[in-house]
């Protein structure tokens, strides 16, 4: 199960009650958790892969890709599910009474509203890009064959409001940046062949090849230029409601200032799938262990033909404006 301590660097600003978000993981445990996640690495078009010789102590290049398509699956099931639940979306700090995410009313925050329309449109592009590097359809139709969940669980009242949604994304975006930190760190190792990684990966969109040094870090520039944006992310959204210096708490965290931190912090992870460190429990696998194990709340992951246009919940001047691409290899 998940400890305690983890759990606190988790959930930054103590923004999530630690009993309901361990609800999952005391329910089912680590080990049911930590198979899901590396099950997707080896189901639907995953399975003729070449094996990686890596060492068994070690994430592999797939178990990287495979863990950030899962966080980034859970990601776009929270900002859709929050746009589109009113109890969330009709907030004054977002749409306002009698508003939706496309029909914001004049009591409530276009502005606000854009922002987690546009979090929402750029997890679907970092999903698509982890899609194609590991070989499966880009529009998410072939996702449930490799082993990603279609389904996550949320602590209760996590939809019921604005102020149970916030301390959840907050600790979701920060488990996220932790997340890609460790996989810049994981591949720039394995292009080096250092720390027990091996620069003998498997590419998982060719089968019976292997990555280059040159791919692995490039991939490594991708994930940074992710975490990049998860990191806006997390400022966006300490940003959202109207705390004032004098009364700066929302939801029992002190939001001024919204950017507060000198650096990004990896979370405490020392591994996405395996640890290094031998300690199972501090890795992004076991952090998003609650959301991933049959739980209270179940939410269905966007359907692939909402996942296309997300039409219903983005105004098209957002969608206009939301724009680049993968970094390109130096």
């Amino acid at each position: 199960m998940l400890k305690e301590k983890f759990i606190r660097n988790l959930a930054i600003d103590n923004g999530i009650n630690r009993r309901s978000f361990l609800t999952g993981a005391t329910m089912f445990g680590l080990g049911a958790v930590t198979t899901a996640v590396v099950e997707g690495c080896s189901g639907g078009s995953l399975m003729s892969t070449t094996p990686v010789a890596a060492a068994a102590s070690t994430d592999t290049a797939a178990n990287i890709l495979t863990a950030a398509l899962i966080a980034e699956s859970l990601a776009i099931t929270t900002y859709y599910t929050a746009l589109s639940t009113q109890a969330v979306i009709t907030d004054p700090n977002l749409a306002g009474s009698g508003g939706t995410a496309v029909n914001v009313s004049a009591s409530g925050s276009q502005v606000n509203v854009a922002y987690l329309q546009g979090a929402l449109l750029e997890e679907v592009s970092h999903a698509q890009t982890l899609r194609s590097l590991l070989g499966l359809a880009i529009d998410g139709s072939a996702d449930a064959g490799a082993g990603i969940p279609q389904k996550f669980y949320f602590p209760n009242g996590t939809f019921a409001s604005l102020a149970g949604f916030l301390p959840v994304l907050i600790a979701l975006e920060t488990a996220f940046i932790g997340a890609y930190m460790t996989a810049v760190e994981e591949f720039a190792s394995m292009a080096a062949g250092f720390n027990g990684f091996s620069s003998t990966q498997a590419n998982p969109a060719s089968s019976g090849t292997n990555l280059t040094q040159a791919d692995l870090i490039l991939y490594a520039k991708v994930a940074s230029s992710i975490l990049g944006v998860e990191a806006e992310h997390r400022a966006l959204a300490r940003g959202i409601p109207a705390v004032t210096l004098g009364s700066p708490t929302y939801a029992d965290i002190n939001l001024i200032p919204a950017n507060n931190l000198n650096y990004e912090s990896s979370a405490g992870f020392t591994g996405l799938i395996t640890s290094v460190s031998g300690d199972s429990s501090t890795t992004a696998a076991a952090a998003l262990g609650p959301f991933i194990s049959a739980g209270p709340n179940p939410v269905a992951v966007a359907t692939v033909a909402a996942q296309s246009s997300f039409s219903s919940v983005v105004s098209a001047s957002v969608a206009a404006n939301v724009s680049g691409s993968i970094p390109a290899a130096e």
